[in-house]
């Protein structure tokens, strides 16, 4: 639903916009199947909550009808919570390939991807949601990108975020960014994937990564704002 629905969205606005400026390049989208290990540890601590919020009645009976995990969230109610495992390998990485060669642009890996694990030879599907970040992340080291851009909300990293000596973080080494984390300077499920996935990416030999919202892209792009991480010193 994720992939359908916000790539159908993406595509149709950039298609309007690049009929505007008269560029002449095909979009797609491409459903992405994400490949994961079903032993991940993950998948014995669920912990990424999904779908609505439900009162403790109807979310003890759907924990005792359909096995689900459930937790009570922010105090605003009980959801589900599944695993989010590491993802391991693109399905359509070859598919994808193809399409940039021929200059389209590519909108994949949706939502994470649709988790999938092989057996006796057979794609199969499992309930899971992967981080998005550490999907995308994936896939650029396996494009061979050199530059990885994480579209985020804020505009740049922050160190003590929300503290009276809140500070942004404008340049960074992957060394440094393991200490921040080390340090719990990024919270779970906000900013601490997108380090992690950051860090993924240029251990597996990326150059550079920028972490900025839409606003500042452009501007990031050239230096000029936006967190930047690398591996030189």
């Amino acid at each position: 639903m994720t992939q359908g629905e916000i790539g159908f969205i993406l595509q149709n606005s950039m298609q309007s916009a690049f009929r505007k400026k008269v560029i002449k390049r095909r979009i797609v989208t491409i459903i992405t199947q994400v490949v994961v290990d079903k032993n991940d540890p993950s998948f014995q601590r669920p912990t990424k909550p999904i779908g609505p919020f439900y009162s403790r009645e109807i979310a003890e009976r759907k924990r005792k009808e359909l096995q689900w995990s459930i937790v009570e969230d922010s105090a605003r109610g009980y959801r589900r919570v599944v695993a989010s495992p590491m993802p391991k390998d693109i399905i359509e990485l070859e598919v994808i390939k193809d399409c940039l060669e021929k200059n389209n642009v590519v909108i994949a890996a949706g939502g994470g991807g649709i988790p999938v694990i092989i057996e006796n030879g057979r794609l199969n599907g499992i309930e899971a949601v992967i981080d998005k970040d550490r999907a995308s992340a994936l896939l650029a080291s396996k494009l061979g990108i050199e530059h990885f851009i994480i579209s985020t909300e804020v505009p740049e990293v922050y160190i003590n975020y929300k503290k009276s000596d809140q500070r942004a973080l404008r340049f960074s080494t992957s060394a440094e960014a393991k200490k921040y984390l080390a340090e719990s300077q990024f919270s779970e499920g906000s900013m601490k994937p997108k380090i992690e996935a950051a860090l993924d990416f240029l251990s597996a030999g990326g150059r550079l990564v920028t972490i900025t919202n839409p606003e500042h892209l452009l501007s990031a792009l050239e230096g000029k704002s936006g967190t930047r991480i690398t591996n030189e010193q």
